[in-house]
């Protein structure tokens, strides 16, 4: 039997075979006298559009963004808090106010420093997040490299995004529709009655053939009218399914995968490294975001896990600016999909980072560390 120690041994040294063990290793010419100071301030996040999804609907989200510095070099990086996590701008400013790097004088010291950061606290994953990004910013930074390029992974090698309608009146889904005419995949969010789902699908099929993936956020009640739903969205050309049902319905859930004719992506079932093995033919595929695992060091841990499982893998995110996207973004040539347009769903970003082709495919920036910039630092 596969216990929860032995898996997360497993999958910390299949991770290790990543060529990132040089990063754990400051250039000898460093010295340790200098101190990682870690800074944050409260962001509000503006969305473009009412963002709705089985549940709730909202127009802003809560975020903190984090600068690190070291040496006179910054590392940026953000919590992104949208309600249902259970985290705020003031719970993650109070943890944050916790964090005491004093004792580490070296950032190339990733997984001690991180491995502290996660004892402070249970929960808190988009304000533990936030000192990941950070620090793996800081880290490239002082390489000179993108993770990317560091983790070994080919740019070439990025999925197209897909591009998110949340719940809507058929006229605003079609106006949203119309808005993304370079993405080849639509992310469409779902979970209401059988007839309100149908007629938001009809709403975008009458102006667009492209495929859609399909997200009920947990809103299906019934096996076999989800089961159903899900025939009805093969015929309409959807490419997966993400959540159906409750995260405490995994029998039900495992139900639905055997027999859907779309991949069964695990999102609200799935938050850290440990949920994985319990997931293993109860869904197809995980979706992996920064702000629920704690950050780049655990998503990379997280896709050698499913990849050990033969599971499907998508690099999702929150409502994010292009500082967290972009983080996000490295780890994308290792993913099946990537949903990374929370950059694109807000008025106010205040980064510049990762790009989307004509074609909507993810353009790796060259800059080391994350690859995002401030807008107003003239770079």
């Amino acid at each position: 039997m596969l216990t929860r120690r032995r898996f997360l041994q497993t999958v910390s040294a299949a991770a290790a075979l990543w060529p990132a063990a040089a990063v754990l290793h400051s250039p000898s010419a460093r010295g340790n006298a200098a101190a990682l100071r870690l800074s944050w301030r409260p962001y509000e996040l503006r969305l473009r559009h009412a963002f709705g999804v089985a549940g709730n609907t909202r127009s802003s989200t809560q975020g903190v963004q984090v600068q690190l510095e070291y040496e006179g070099v910054t590392g940026y990086g953000e919590a992104s808090m949208p309600p249902y996590l259970g985290e705020s701008a003031a719970s993650v400013m109070e943890f944050l106010g916790r964090v005491d790097l004093t004792p580490f004088r070296d950032p190339f010291r990733i997984e001690e420093i991180l491995d502290y950061v996660d004892r402070i606290a249970e929960n808190n994953a988009a304000a533990k997040a936030a000192v990941d990004i950070a620090l793996h910013d800081l880290v490239g930074k002082l390489l000179g490299q993108p993770w990317y390029r560091i983790w070994g992974l080919s740019p070439e090698k990025t999925p197209s995004t897909f591009y998110t309608i949340g719940i809507d009146t058929p006229e605003k889904v079609i106006e949203k529709t119309k808005e993304a005419p370079a993405f080849p995949i639509l992310k469409v969010k779902v979970g209401r009655t059988p007839d309100e789902d149908r007629e938001m699908i009809r709403a975008i099929r009458a102006v667009t053939d492209r495929p859609i993936a399909v997200d009920a956020n947990q809103g299906w009640q019934e096996k076999s009218m989800a089961l159903d739903m899900i025939g009805w969205l093969s015929e309409q050309g959807c490419v997966l399914v993400e959540q159906p049902m409750s995260k405490h319905s995994p029998d039900q859930i495992a139900w639905i995968t055997e027999r859907s004719p779309l991949p069964i992506i695990a999102d609200e079932s799935l938050q850290r490294l440990w949920d994985i093995p319990a997931l293993s033919g109860v869904f197809s595929g995980i979706n992996i975001k920064l702000m629920k695992c704690t950050g780049m060091r655990e998503a990379k841990k997280m896709i050698t896990a499913a990849r050990l499982l033969g599971m499907k893998v998508m690099i999702g995110c929150m409502t994010e600016t292009s500082c967290a996207i972009s983080a996000a973004a490295q780890l994308s040539p290792a993913a099946d999909w990537a949903d990374l347009d929370g950059n694109l769903l807000i008025a106010n970003d205040n980064f510049k980072g990762v790009q989307v082709s004509e074609t909507g495919k993810l353009l790796l920036p060259e800059e080391p560390g994350i690859g995002a910039v401030p807008k107003d630092s003239g770079v």
